[in-house]
């Protein structure tokens, strides 16, 4: 690759810090050239892919998040101002569908830092709408944990990534973890050592007690996510986190198969082998390392995981075999999948 091309692929893919100086370093002093970095290369290929696949709200939101964490400001504020053209009269942004209350605070962050680099008050007040919507008007429960859907009062174990981080990020702390014990005292199952995966607010029970690798690998990786916006002085609500983070992966790492992966209900090995979970855990593992929350030993085991999600990616950057869009109930791909892909080489990178 010419000094042209290296260029021109360096800004696509917008890395941040540790990223970026490995493609910096693909070309040496006397103008000749090495390959890229394999993160870097993966996390292009999976943009890529992702950028061609339609996308509801919070596959919107997440991609957002992992384009923010591998540098690319470009990107996420071409997803911000995408997610602002479908936005709802409550608040919600990228909304194509029906939706739910909280689906849309994925990308809540990473559109407030589009609005922060921009400083265009038409972003800024989209912000603050779909802040406004998580903070007062989303429906919750009587102790103000908030709804997945609109139909029905259920809380789900997607939303530890959905309202917690985004609060967590524009500074509501409490109001973050006020959710996040809120789900866990809803939906913990104490003897899989895993999360159930949706609780029936009315009927006071699980509605889905399945422990779904995708809803474990969405409350890894908001709680990691929350970890890292609490501030300094906030130490023993970030052991706190950090201690049920690690409850997750570790629970699930039980029941990792010889392959590196999981099934889609992870302690049922009659459901499909599914590939995203490795890359949340992977992901949460990496910034769990990064950040002292857990011991240098988990790097090992978070680049097993990285190895086997990524002997799951074709030839055409798709991450094959995640739990697949639109109705996650079967083997294929979805942007979600490919967002944790740039996530999980992000922070490998990093850590």
């Amino acid at each position: 690759m010419n000094r042209r091309l290296f260029l021109k692929a360096t800004a696509l893919l917008g890395a941040q810090a540790s990223v970026a100086q490995a493609l910096t370093d693909g070309v040496n002093a006397a103008g000749t050239s090495k390959p890229l970095p394999e993160s870097a290369r993966r996390i292009a290929k999976a943009k890529a892919a992702a950028m061609a696949m339609e996308r509801r709200d919070w596959e919107q939101g997440i991609l957002a998040q992992a384009l923010l964490e591998a540098g690319d400001r470009e990107g996420v504020i071409l997803l911000t101002k995408a997610a602002m053209v479908q936005q709802a009269p409550d608040g919600r942004l990228g909304v194509v569908i029906a939706g739910g209350p909280t689906d849309p605070a994925m990308g809540g962050a990473a559109y407030a830092k589009a609005a922060e680099w921009t400083g265009d008050p038409q972003m800024k007040a989209a912000v603050a709408g779909l802040l406004e919507w998580i903070r007062v008007k989303a429906p919750r429960s009587a102790d103000g944990i908030l709804y997945h859907v609109f139909e029905r009062p259920e809380m789900w174990s997607d939303g530890f990534n959905g309202a917690p981080p985004f609060l967590a990020a524009m500074g509501f702390y409490d109001e973050a973890l006020a959710q996040i014990e809120g789900f866990r005292k809803r939906l913990w199952n104490p003897q899989k050592k895993m999360l159930a995966h949706i609780w029936d607010e009315g009927k006071g029970q699980w509605k889905d007690a399945n422990c779904w690798g995708g809803g474990n690998g969405w409350a890894a990786a908001g709680l990691a996510r929350v970890i890292r916006s609490l501030p300094a002085g906030r130490r023993a609500d970030r052991e706190r986190l950090a201690g049920y983070a690690r409850e997750v992966v570790d629970g699930c790492l039980a029941h990792q198969r010889t392959d590196g992966l999981f099934h889609d209900v992870v302690d049922d090995p009659e459901t499909f082998v599914e590939t995203d979970l490795a890359q949340m855990l992977a992901y949460a593992m990496y910034e769990g390392v990064a950040a002292s929350w857990l011991p240098a030993s988990y790097r090992e085991k978070a680049d097993r995981l990285r190895g086997a999600a990524r002997a799951k990616m074709d030839a055409f950057g798709y991450v094959q075999g995640a739990c697949s869009a639109p109705e996650f109930d079967r083997p294929g791909t979805s942007t979600e999948a490919q967002a944790f892909c740039i996530l999980m080489e992000a922070a490998g990178a990093r850590a």
